[in-house]
């Protein structure tokens, strides 16, 4: 797999800041004005993308009301059926296009999930720069196969997947000539709790299958995606919403705009403390350096008297010799008179002795 993508100009992998993106998803609360202020938002706190849902609920499953289409897994949407949830909850496909020219227009990047081939269809034809496979749909080899084969980057979400999943994932992909893969560590509950969680898995996924690997946090608050950017992760998704107060099916576990705003600002202070391997000192570093312990004379010092522990000590600053050399200076004898406070150099030693 490539070690780095490009979206839409935007280069994405070691070495490129972490690309971060907003999710719309359902937050819009079928308002496309409120579509519209959730990219305004946000551009304003800091994101890099942001990413839309395509899907209809008779192309994500079927009206039906037996068990089997039930939520009752303990999640917030329990009570309804799936089908009713998505009719709810599903982006219309006339605005997407608007959508997607409107975030362009503000310099964000604008992709999308596709839940089945017409999503995929649809897409292509409005000219989407990359796709979202959503946890659920890592199970879809079809859909997956559809997508690779636009040759187009493939964020794949792994929530709900066994390691097996993930690598038939990555495999069609592969067999379709696409290596521009970027597979997300996801916790698919929601929100989720960070004792679930495991970002550990975020470097083992990039090193198990040599790929650009990211994160689609679930999670209250930012510290998990702060995380994940200090464990490697070149991608972070988070929904947006404008209020939770205003509702909607997604709002629960969605970051306000403030909050938006300030995980953009730690993430890209994280990136900035991780800097790179190096063993260098920079000009800071260099100036305090002065301030490290070296040899000192502690009391003055008579010509041919002796060094000791008592009149030579290993003090700050740094402007005498170094203190390994500590215990070949014991016994030798000063050359000259040495006044408390002086840094001991080599001359101060009587060689001759």
């Amino acid at each position: 797999m490539k070690k780095c993508i490009e979206i839409a100009g935007r280069k994405i992998g070691e070495g490129y800041p972490v690309f971060i993106v907003a999710e719309l998803s359902a937050n819009h609360n079928m308002d496309f004005h409120r579509a519209l202020k959730i990219i305004d938002a946000a551009k304003e706190a800091g994101a890099d993308a942001i990413k839309l849902q395509t899907y209809r609920a008779d192309t994500i499953t079927i009206d039906c009301e037996n068990e089997y289409f039930q939520i009752t897994q303990g999640t917030l949407w329990d009570g309804t059926s799936l089908h009713k949830l998505y009719a709810s909850a599903y982006t219309p496909w006339e605005w997407q296009e608007k959508l997607k020219d409107y975030a362009q227009s503000l310099g964000l990047v604008c992709f999308s999930s596709p839940f089945d081939g017409t999503a995929v269809d649809f897409l292509e034809s409005i000219g989407m720069p990359a796709y979202k496979i959503a946890s659920f749909e890592i199970t879809d080899i079809p859909l997956i196969r559809k997508v690779a084969r636009r040759k187009k980057p493939v964020l794949i979400s792994t929530g709900i997947a066994y390691l097996s999943d993930i690598e038939l994932a990555v495999r069609t992909c592969a067999e379709e000539g696409n290596e521009q893969v970027v597979l997300l560590k996801c916790t698919s509950a929601y929100p989720s709790k960070p004792e679930e969680m495991n970002l550990k898995t975020i470097p083992s996924m990039a090193e198990t299958f040599d790929c650009i690997t990211g994160l689609s946090d679930h999670s209250f608050g930012f510290a998990a995606a702060v995380a994940g950017a200090a464990l490697g992760a070149k991608v972070i998704e988070k929904h947006l919403t404008l209020k939770r107060s205003d509702g909607g099916p997604d709002a629960a576990f969605s970051m306000e705009a403030e909050e938006f705003r300030e995980m953009c600002r730690q993430v890209r202070t994280a990136e900035q403390a991780l800097g790179c391997v190096c063993y260098d000192l920079g000009k800071a570093q260099l100036a305090e350096r002065e301030f490290a312990r070296s040899l000192f004379v502690v009391q003055d010092i008579k010509k041919g008297e002796a060094f000791t522990r008592d009149n030579v000590r290993s003090v700050r600053p740094a402007y005498g010799l170094h203190t390994k050399y500590s215990s070949d200076i014991l016994g030798k004898k000063a050359r000259c008179d040495i006044r408390r406070g002086t840094p001991l150099a080599w001359e101060h030693l009587d060689v001759t002795d």
